[in-house]
């Protein structure tokens, strides 16, 4: 039987025969419950807010700067350490870069683990 993709996997025989009951997720071949809250609040950690490399929130507008050397791939430009680019944007779904930003180089996306917030 398949397990329609909300619904989580079983935390203790990892079977995906799971469904909701009340407050709970039940599982019925091992016979375990767990609260959906505490599934909900996992799901909260792993898309929360976008950190900088010092662990620090990002937000539209704000200004940062390069901690490390970045080669723009296909071309011969390199972002340098300790460049300074104000009026970063944080769209939505962007994939696994999360910061739009303008230098003058260029109009860039890059990733936020190598900025800190200035």
């Amino acid at each position: 039987m398949s397990n329609p993709s909300n619904l989580p996997a079983c935390p203790q025989c990892t079977l995906e025969n799971t469904y909701p009951d009340g407050n709970n997720y039940v599982c019925p071949d091992c016979g375990h419950e767990w609260p959906m809250t505490a599934a909900a609040e996992a799901g909260d950690e792993v898309g929360g807010a976008i950190k900088d490399a010092n662990g620090n929130p990002l937000t539209d507008g704000d200004t940062v700067i390069l901690i490390k050397d970045l080669k723009v791939k296909g071309s011969s430009i390199v972002l340098k350490k300790g460049t300074k680019i104000k009026g970063i944007r944080l769209p939505d779904g962007a994939g696994d870069h999360e910061v739009d930003c303008k230098t003058d180089q260029g109009a860039f996306m890059l990733k936020a683990a190598f900025m800190k917030k200035a």
